[in-house]
């Protein structure tokens, strides 16, 4: 599953943390919810949608082999309704039908109970039942939208992580894999999606249509998909298989990149798995809409992606568009093997699943698009994971699940950019070709099964013949990041010795005792060759080839933070503009986050960027936009303070926006296009007249002049408009919001609403997202946008409305989302209003989410109290120059 891209800011999850003896001894025995007296084998279903009433009729005829000998079946049921049960041993077998059926609602279960025993051997269980169809995406659920002036209505299922059971009583949990067959009663022209390729279509005598679909391979229930609609559907082959894209009506030309950057990837995973994809075809199914849980998902054959994820509209599309539409088809694709043919467990393991796809997309992404330099990305990544992972309330990669709600809790940045990042270094650490060899012999073994992380460890410590396993469990097994402490340097004889002392990087824990790692370390003086060592036992010495500037993590591929000595920092500082792009990225997220930590000048940062030149890679540059624009955020209560810190990233921004211009140039790089978005954005925040008046020149004319507002320029225009909005132009918003016919353009409109700066406009959006006029998915997405400068109203609103606000976001979502608006605050009183929301409405299992959004808001304040000075120092002895 891909994170929702919309929702990347509210999603911070944690799971319950364990220490690594803890965890291994819970694997001793593989985790179920369910009794382990069965296990099916098949489903048959056929399904009978109604959505114009929000319901739908089915039946199920599973084969299941009874184990031990049982008077019950107990499988998992939610918002279902029973007519039928009855279980038969076989062909010619009189069904018995079951004596009683319990349901129980906080479980999620339906028990059926017999008046005979049913003794170890093959059954078939027949069911017939009703159920709901919903307006958020779990289970089987309906996106509206309008197509042509006319009101559409299509349905798809969305069963990651325990859905499944709200449209299949089943045993709703990874390890029970089984193959499906299913069919389903559809209205006639409509086009129905599935896994599989349609067997049959046979018209009814009502006018409606039966359509059956290929029985699937074995796989797990939160793997199975329908979609249903008024779709249209392209093809091309790869490899033998049929690759598709299905869009609504009207859409085809817009999945055109989406469907040629699939048969990329696809070409390219075949040869890297060594296993070709099983399938007899592929599709990528786009939705209108959205969720706040997540943007895509790997469904086996039938990848769901909402539209703005993966469809690239000319009117609005941009290069960071393109980039999502391909990082999604790349994470999508990957699960296809790490996921879908090789299964964890349970849900303890999910990070192999999303770290190991979430991977898969950044290399995949880097060798065909090199154009894109995105291998610059894999700070950016690392970062996502450590600001989470440096927090009391973190937890391990491989973390302990027991519950639904745990499990939906899990998706979260430790899960998908720190298992990212340790499998870079890890893959870094054996080589490229073991790691590979590794993995083709992980997924050959363990094809149609299930595993745990130590199956992959296995193979590739074989295929490198190196101590893998012993550090993928330091980085998986615990928590935490560690930092390795660099010392002087000493040059002797041509070459350069340092110490290194590995210690823990902890945000909110000053008197932690460290954990331990085993750190794989790659080091050189600058401009020498790299050496590398594994930092065991807490220290370990480097001779390095040369003398100058040391430079440690060079390459960025460990996961750690770097704290360098005084000198050896102000050594790699004066010769910043010389370091490779990667490094100096590397050098200002340490520098910036061990400053806010206390553990370094807070200031540290603020001299690296004033050293960076012009000419520096658009991405270092993004990065400076990006920090300077939080910090104009961090300076929300002192007036006086921001203007300065303004005054000075107008200073230092301006000119590289004038440099690479409003307009693209000919031939220009791809990664400059983001950067002037970024830059746009950033100098609009810190009150550039100059962005300020060309952003709303170009609005004006955008409404006689198409090309007044290009593509390229819409997004961070608007962007610039909707934050700086009077209730005139507010309202112009919202008018455009409403009469756009393109489901995908009216959600961002919409969203742009919630961006006001002035609170009385972002009120207005709040009571906006009550209503239906925004559309059934996007009311929340409203709500999140107002948290971004006003999370203290957001979380009040949200929570005075709670009811309301619930049914406009997935049940994955709830434990997390109104957490995730409340966390962006600085007030300490919200501190006592998460604690009071968690305890009224949440489980103890379901608070994760809620102790991680306080501990950031107490680290939030502190940093703001005790660092911001140092700032202030520099900027009064520095600011004036802007570089």
């Amino acid at each position: 599953m891909k994170r929702s891209l919309i929702s990347l800011a509210i999603i911070a999850a944690l799971g319950l943390s364990v220490t690594a003896p803890t965890l291994a001894a819970a694997k001793a025995e593989q985790t179920t919810q369910l009794p382990r007296n069965a296990v099916p084998t098949h489903y048959a279903v056929s399904l009978t949608p109604d959505a114009a009433n929000s319901s739908f009729s089915a039946s199920a005829t599973i084969a299941l082999d009874v184990k031990q000998a049982t008077s019950s079946l107990t499988l998992h049921a939610a918002d279902l309704k029973f007519s039928v049960a009855a279980i038969s041993a076989g062909p010619g077998q009189a069904p018995r039908a079951a004596a009683r059926i319990a349901v129980d609602a906080d479980k999620q279960t339906a028990t059926f109970h017999f008046a005979d025993t049913l003794k170890p051997g093959h059954y078939q269980l027949k069911l017939d039942y009703t159920g709901v169809i919903g307006t958020q995406a779990a289970g089987l659920f309906s996106l509206d939208y309008q197509n042509g002036g006319a009101n559409k209505r299509a349905l798809y299922t969305q069963f990651e992580n325990s859905d499944a059971r709200r449209v299949i009583p089943s045993w709703d949990e990874p390890f029970y894999k089984a193959t499906f067959a299913l069919e389903a009663t559809i209205p006639a022209g409509q086009m129905a999606v599935s896994n599989m390729p349609l067997t049959s279509t046979t018209k009814l005598a009502d006018g409606r249509e039966l359509v059956r679909f290929a029985t699937s391979p074995k796989m797990s229930t939160y793997l199975l998909f329908f979609g249903l609609g008024e779709f249209e559907r392209a093809t091309t082959m790869v490899d033998g298989v049929e690759l598709g894209v299905v869009t609504q009506k009207g859409a085809l030309n817009q999945a055109q990149f989406a469907l040629d950057s699939s048969r990329d990837v696809l070409r390219e995973y075949n040869h890297y798995f060594g296993v070709k994809y099983p399938l007899p075809k592929l599709d990528n199914v786009a939705a209108p809409g959205r969720s706040q849980f997540f943007g895509a998902m790997e469904n086996w054959g039938a990848i769901f992606t909402f539209e703005y994820a993966m469809l690239l509209d000319p009117r609005t599309a941009t290069q960071s568009d393109k980039e999502t539409s391909f990082l999604v088809a790349g994470h999508e694709i990957a699960h296809q093997w790490f996921g879908n043919l090789v299964t964890m467990s349970w849900w303890d393991d999910l990070w192999l699943n999303e770290g190991f796809a979430s991977w898969m997309e950044s290399r995949t992404t880097a060798r065909l698009h090199p154009e894109w330099n995105w291998g610059l990305r894999a700070v950016d990544t690392r970062e996502s994971a450590m600001e989470r992972d440096a927090l009391a309330t973190t937890h391990p990669v491989v973390q302990r699940i027991a519950t639904v709600e745990q499990a939906s809790q899990a998706f979260d940045s430790i899960t998908y950019s720190k298992g990212e990042a340790v499998i870079r270094m890890l893959e870094n650490y054996v080589g490229e070709e073991a790691w590979r060899n590794g993995v083709r012999s992980y997924i050959a073994k363990h094809a149609y099964g299930n595993t745990v992380s130590d199956d992959l460890w296995r193979e590739v410590e074989k295929a490198a013949h190196k101590p893998v396993t012993a550090i993928a469990h330091d980085f998986t097994l615990q928590p935490g990041v560690p930092l390795i402490r660099v010392a002087d340097a000493v040059c002797k004889n041509g070459k350069t010795s340092v110490q290194l002392t590995q210690g823990e990087y902890s945000k909110d824990q000053e008197s932690k005792k460290p954990l331990s790692w085993r750190v794989p370390v790659i080091a050189k003086t600058v401009g020498g060759a790299e050496v590398r060592t594994v930092v065991n036992g807490g220290k370990a010495g480097m001779t390095l080839p040369g003398c100058g500037a040391v430079l440690v993590n060079a390459g960025q591929s460990g996961y750690y933070r770097t704290l360098y000595a005084p000198k050896a920092f102000a050594a790699l500082a004066n010769g910043f503009a010389t370091l490779p792009a990667i490094d100096q990225l590397g050098l200002l997220a340490d520098s910036w986050t061990l400053g806010l930590a206390g553990l370094m000048p807070a200031s540290s940062f603020m001299a690296l960027a004033d050293s960076t030149p012009q000419d520096a890679a658009p991405q270092v540059w993004q990065r400076i936009a990006v920090v300077l624009s939080d910090l104009h955020d961090s300076y929300e209560a002192k007036p006086e303070q921001r203007a300065a810190l303004d005054r000075y990233a107008r200073a230092r921004l301006a000119p590289v926006l004038a440099r690479i211009g409003w307009n693209a140039g000919k031939d220009e790089a791809a990664p400059v296009a983001n950067l002037r978005e970024t830059l746009i954005s950033a100098l609009g925040k810190v009150g550039d007249e100059g962005v300020l008046a060309e952003a709303r020149r170009r609005y004006a004319a955008s409404s006689t002049d198409k090309d007044a507002m290009p593509a390229a320029l819409r997004r961070p225009i608007l962007a610039v408009i909707a934050a700086s909005a009077d209730a005139a132009t507010w309202e112009q918003l919202r008018a455009s919001a409403e009469a756009e016919q393109s489901s995908m353009i009216k959600a961002e409109l919409y969203d742009l609403l919630g961006a006001a700066r002035d609170k009385a406009l972002a009120q207005r959006a709040l009571e906006l997202a009550l209503t239906e006029q925004p559309g059934a998915t996007a009311s929340a997405s409203i709500v999140s946008h107002v948290a971004d400068s006003h999370p203290d109203l957001a979380f009040d609103f949200a929570v005075a409305h709670r009811e309301q606000i619930d049914k406009k976001i997935d049940s994955g979502s709830r434990s997390r989302y109104f957490p995730g608006l409340g966390g962006r605050s600085a007030d300490p009183a919200m501190v006592g209003k998460l604690r009071a929301y968690a305890k009224q409405y949440l489980p103890a299992e379901a608070q994760g989410d809620a102790k991680t959004a306080i501990a950031a808001i107490e680290y939030r304040i502190k940093v703001r109290s005790k660092r911001l000075r140092q700032i202030d120092a520099w900027l009064a002895k520095h600011g004036q120059h802007g570089g």
